[in-house]
């Protein structure tokens, strides 16, 4: 399945390689951009929902920690290492293949973001699958190492958010008092 994606990838234009490099790190720059947005959405609602818009990110970190221990621990060859022609150049040999970091952050951050704002999943979930099928369209990883990317994200990022809530709301909380108005 990997060399069919690849060998479609390179018969595309010019311009779609192009977007499929960069579309991932823009992707990962709007999802950033809606954790603001999430945070000035929640800054005067309830407590717990601020709190969880503060803790997604760390939520998305943990996923991420989880991913690069779970790389030196597989060690995955990259498949673009075997001389196959693909859009991105290869990584550097000590730069594992399984799983996708890019697939965990982007599907974490995408449940994170849906713990956050419910109305936004039929936007974030998509979105970060794309961003997770272009690491393969671009030769970089296997698809098990984008599935299994995207799995990790969407399941570990909103669960360890949902554990940080408990302790980022009181802080929320104790933060507000402060800064109110006597």
């Amino acid at each position: 399945m990997y060399r069919d994606i690849v060998d479609f990838a390179l018969s595309t234009p010019g311009w779609l390689h192009g977007l499929a490099e960069v579309g991932t790190d823009a992707g990962l720059f709007l999802f950033a951009v809606l954790f603001v947005l999430c945070w000035w959405r929640a800054r005067n609602g309830p407590a717990r929902d601020l709190a969880i818009a503060i803790a997604g990110p760390a939520g998305v970190v943990c996923a991420y920690v989880f991913s690069e221990v779970l790389k030196t621990v597989v060690r995955e060859d990259r498949p673009c290492r075997g001389g196959i022609a693909t859009i991105a150049a290869c990584p550097p040999p000590d730069d594992w293949s399984f799983p996708s970091n890019h697939s965990v952050i982007a599907a974490g951050a995408a449940g994170a973001l849906v713990l956050a704002w419910r109305a936004l999943a039929w936007v974030v979930l998509p979105l970060a699958a794309v961003m997770a099928f272009s690491r393969v369209f671009v030769g970089v990883h296997y698809p098990h190492d984008v599935a299994a990317g995207y799995l990790i994200g969407v399941t570990l990022a909103p669960l360890c958010t949902l554990l940080l809530v408990g302790a980022v709301t009181p802080m929320v909380r104790l933060a507000r008092s402060r800064l109110s108005p006597r």
